[in-house]
């Protein structure tokens, strides 16, 4: 059973940075993409990043794009989101999650339940 685990969320001011992690128990990391999504309450879970198992490449929600960069070290079983100039709309809970398809197309990897497994979360809080 795979498990994710979130760290590196917190209180930070608007214009500040942040990175989370996420460590995957469990073999075959380097072969699945991997996702961050984030929510509000009373909102819907969003998609924020992924990035693909194979050719590394990375996809961003429009308003996270140049602010935001995910990452991964499959040696450590772990995927990064490197958050700069956050704003306080960027406040949420923020989840990393396994994507459960072998290849990416169109943009089916914004949807939830195109992942299987997911983490607890980590809160990101940015005041203003």
């Amino acid at each position: 059973q795979v498990q994710l685990v979130e760290s590196g969320g917190g209180l930070v001011q608007a214009g500040d940075s942040l990175k989370l992690s996420c460590v995957a128990s469990g073999d075959n990391f380097y072969s699945y993409s991997m996702g961050w999504f984030r929510q509000v309450p009373g909102k819907e879970r969003e998609f924020v990043a992924l990035i693909a198992w194979s050719s590394g490449t990375t996809y961003y929600e429009d308003s996270v794009k140049g602010r935001f960069t995910i990452s991964r070290d499959n040696t450590k079983n772990t995927v990064y989101l490197q958050m700069h100039s956050l704003k306080p709309e960027d406040t949420a809970v923020y989840y990393c999650a396994r994507y459960s398809g072998r290849y990416i197309s169109g943009n089916y990897y914004k949807e939830l339940q195109k992942y299987d497994t997911w983490g607890q979360g980590t809160q990101v809080t940015v005041s203003s």
